[in-house]
């Protein structure tokens, strides 16, 4: 047989060494930001790298469309739309124009995208 024999996990109070720093008001304050400090700066170094590359891509092929009188976002859309899909080519020349909303007036000019068959 053989035994085992294990170190005590924790050593009595009376044989522990005191320490002799204590830290005030003042400097708690001063290890918190500086902690503070540290974490932000690792975050933005970790987080400020660009994501795009140096070269320009290709932009989407579009044509430009005025609205006429009693035209709507959906109608364009329907007609354009190939596959059938009206929402998404809703968003898409949403999206392409900047519109808040499918709202549009008579005249107005949008850019949608070419669809080929």
């Amino acid at each position: 047989m053989s035994t085992l024999s294990l170190a005590p996990a924790f050593t009595p109070a009376a044989t522990r060494a005191h320490s002799t720093v204590r830290l005030t008001r003042r400097g708690r304050l001063v290890v918190f930001l500086t902690s503070l400090f540290l974490v932000l700066a690792v975050a933005f170094m970790l987080a400020g790298g660009a994501v795009g590359t140096g070269e320009a891509g290709q932009p989407a092929p579009t044509e430009v469309v005025q609205v006429a009188p009693g035209d709507t976002l959906w109608g364009i859309a329907s007609e354009i739309a190939t596959d059938g899909d009206v929402r998404s080519m809703m968003s898409e020349i949403e999206r392409l124009n900047a519109l808040e909303s499918a709202g549009l007036s008579a005249g107005q000019k949008l850019r949608v995208p070419v669809v080929s068959d």
